[in-house]
């Protein structure tokens, strides 16, 4: 069973001549264990796929389904406690707390969520140090790089194991290096069973990813087929 799906997703801002439609017909499941990779120009319509996807913006038509409950039918509270306890979101923009370190802001959903303080500082700390930020630990956001805010925005989306990953562009700020231990650590979260959508533009980071999508003009225009399981190809081998 997919842990999302979208059916006959579309979404359309404004009226009349100056009506836009930014994603369209779009149909997608992401199975659980899987690394999504959704590609395309500027204005594409690549981040309201990935709000809408959360819960975060109501589609104008169409069903999202997160393992198997249809975001239409939740009250506003019940959207809430998805996105607390079963949705991750890493933004272009960071959206940590400037009033609190690195450690509370990765904290945070966590103890929201009814988790001791204690306990919940242990998981932080355990999810900083898997990304090189232990000793940034105590820091607040305006002592840290772009890069090093990035990768605390990502380990607060991964903290509490979450269903469902959503990342926009979580690579944009980071070098190589940092970018590929994110997609290791997005990898290491699916191997566990998360299912995981990830925005970039980078063709190298999404070659990681088990399928990659492609929207033109919010519709999916194409998108890769994984490779054959080692089992079905020697299930096709002809019998002596």
């Amino acid at each position: 069973m997919s842990l999302l799906e979208l059916h006959q997703v579309s979404k359309t801002y404004g009226a009349g001549p100056s009506e836009v439609h930014a994603v369209a017909d779009i149909d997608l499941e992401v199975d659980r264990g899987s690394l999504i990779a959704i590609m395309g120009p500027s204005g594409s319509g690549k981040s309201t796929l990935l709000t809408i996807s959360g819960s975060l913006e109501e589609p104008t038509s169409g069903e999202v389904l997160i393992d198997g409950d249809s975001l239409q039918k939740m009250s506003r509270n019940d959207k809430a406690r998805l996105r607390r306890r079963t949705i991750g979101y890493v933004f272009q923009e960071f959206n940590l707390l400037a009033g609190l370190t690195a450690l509370e802001n990765v904290s945070l959903p966590l103890e929201l969520d009814g988790v001791s303080a204690k306990k919940a500082r242990l998981a932080g700390i355990a999810v900083l140090e898997d990304l090189g930020l232990a000793d940034r630990a105590t820091r607040y956001p305006d002592q840290l790089s772009g890069g090093e805010r990035q990768r605390v925005a990502i380990a607060r989306a991964v903290i509490g194991g979450r269903h469902l990953l959503l990342a926009d562009e979580p690579s944009g700020a980071l070098d190589q290096a940092n970018g590929e231990a994110v997609m290791r650590m997005l990898l290491s979260a699916c191997k566990k069973g998360v299912a995981a959508v990830v925005v970039t533009h980078d063709a190298q980071l999404a070659s990681w990813a088990d399928r990659v999508v492609f929207l033109r003009d919010g519709r999916i225009v194409d998108q890769t087929v994984p490779p054959p399981s080692a089992e079905s190809l020697v299930q096709n081998v002809p019998q002596p």
